[in-house]
């Protein structure tokens, strides 16, 4: 078998076989193969696509790349929950442990972020002693004991897909449906789930800016996990503004305990609600969405998804005080108003641009090596479709450097659409996927 004959058969449009896909991966990985070949295949692919069949294919060459996590000593149906990112996006801790309350195993591996979405990571370091670094058996006991626990993805996971997302990103060849659902899918069957729910987002401050790619991505994401039986179900979400109001690593995590007492942002807590809802019914402690919505509710009334948290948090060393009293949590020394100049309706946020002015402040990283300030960010205080008078307050900079405020605050200005009427509203969940 031969490289460039695979190659010459995707640029003549037909169909590779499993064993010719199967090849291409672990020879890619290994070395054997060089960028500029797999670079040709990568275009190819682009052009002519692939099918389904391919793809669950491509998928499971890059699951067999690497290590592939056995969660067979956690008791239960183990659920993931995966986003494709967003900015302000904290539903992983509002979620996990409201989840984890009702007695469903939550093994998470989650990542750092990067450019103007947040990680996952990043945000749980805020919490003093906090450590993702836990071996797979401290990892799988944790999960036994307190039903939940989130480490970093190893190097050793998927490899395939970490040489092949390098060249994509540099070559013109990321904008694939194959190539993303498969990128995406490879990781969280690797990470060893038996079943996930997947937040696709659509709009400005998404990788999918029409609600067409996004479905398109949603269900090829959702046939791939059917074909390896994986019960996985997406849900499409919108990110044409900030999820919540807060964008910032300590300032999301402050968020997002003030929506497990029961007093965060509506639509953090309703798409924490129906993401929830579908991990509980494929963890079969519901038979509806509707039965499992009502079971969520009540972890946050009583409190325990908040106990959860606490449990979580000490288990992996980090300060639990901090969530009795989120004044603990790293604060920036400057909080500075950004008011508005006009009158009118907020009838758009640019969410990149806010998660770019975010990541300019200290909040994110333009490359992997940058380090990070926890407490810095942007707080909104107004939000799509609300009314706002000249001189009102449209958002909160919370910043180290006095230098970079003047400009952040003309970025936040430039990034409200204000109009003089109030437009059609947005839907927050545009579908679920089953």
């Amino acid at each position: 078998m031969k490289m460039i004959d695979i190659i010459g058969k995707k640029r003549a449009g037909m169909e590779l076989t499993t064993e010719e896909i199967s090849f291409f991966i672990q020879n890619y990985t290994d070395g054997s193969i060089p960028d500029y070949q797999v670079s040709a295949l990568l275009m190819a692919i682009c052009f002519q696509k692939m099918n389904m069949r391919e793809t669950s294919d491509l998928t499971m060459a890059m699951v067999s790349s690497g290590d592939v996590l056995d969660l067979s000593n956690i008791e239960g149906i183990k659920v993931d929950k995966h986003s494709t990112g967003g900015v302000g996006d904290t539903t992983t801790l509002v979620l996990t442990p409201m989840v984890a309350a009702l007695g469903i195993p939550v093994a998470k591996m989650s990542g750092r972020g990067l450019g103007h979405t947040g990680g996952t990571i990043d945000k749980l370091e805020s919490f003093t002693g906090f450590s993702v670094e836990i071996s797979e058996e401290q990892f799988i006991n944790n999960v036994n004991n307190n039903k939940i626990a989130i480490m970093a993805q190893t190097a050793d996971l998927a490899p395939a897909d970490k040489k092949l997302y390098a060249l994509r990103d540099v070559t013109a060849t990321v904008e694939n449906i194959s190539l993303i659902s498969s990128s995406i899918m490879s990781k969280k069957i690797a990470a060893g789930a038996d079943a996930i729910v997947l937040d696709v987002k659509v709009g400005d401050g998404a990788f999918m800016k029409s609600f067409e790619d996004a479905k398109e991505l949603a269900e090829a994401m959702v046939s791939i996990g059917k074909s390896v039986d994986r019960n996985t179900v997406a849900v499409i979400s919108d990110m044409d503004q900030p999820l919540g109001f807060a964008v910032g690593n300590a300032l999301e995590v402050k968020e997002a305990i003030d929506t497990l007492n029961g007093v965060g942002p509506k639509d953090l807590l309703e798409l924490c609600l129906t993401l929830g809802s579908n991990m509980v019914v494929l963890a079969r402690k519901a038979e509806t969405v509707e039965e499992a919505r009502e079971m969520l509710i009540k972890v946050i009334e009583d409190k325990s998804a908040l106990k959860k948290l606490k449990e979580f948090i000490v288990s992996q060393g980090g300060n639990s005080n901090q969530v009795d009293n989120t004044e603990l949590l790293p604060k920036a020394k400057y909080v500075v108003e950004v008011k508005s100049e006009i009158d009118g309706y907020v009838s758009k946020i640019d969410s990149q641009h806010i998660g770019l002015i975010a990541m300019e402040l200290g909040a994110g990283r333009a490359t992997k090596e940058d380090d990070i300030d926890l407490a810095v960010g942007i707080v909104l205080n107004k939000k799509r479709g609300e009314k706002v008078l000249k001189g009102d307050t449209l958002a909160f900079i919370h910043s180290n450097n006095e230098n970079k405020i003047e400009k952040a605050t003309k970025d936040i200005i430039d990034s409200y659409h204000i109009t003089s009427e109030n437009k059609e509203a947005v839907p927050l969940i545009y579908g679920v996927i089953r």
